[in-house]
């Protein structure tokens, strides 16, 4: 099983299944990574582009639903 580590802390977070706030290890963490959005501590690396996105998003469902 992959271990994922949170992108706030760097703790090892429980697998989504048993895990709330995953991709995060709490409440706390996810709220500060929300607050670093909204701060704009974090920007995009490339402008958006909505249908390339849609595209892009259709193709991950895709998969999930093969696997």
């Amino acid at each position: 099983m992959k271990k994922f580590k949170c992108p706030i802390c760097k703790q090892q977070v429980e697998p989504r299944n048993e895990n709330k706030t995953f991709p995060f290890c709490s409440p706390r963490c996810r709220s500060v990574d929300l607050g670093n959005w909204f701060s704009e501590e974090y920007a995009s690396s490339r402008s958006l582009d909505p249908e390339a996105d849609s595209e892009a998003l259709m193709e991950v469902l895709n998969k999930e639903e093969l696997n």
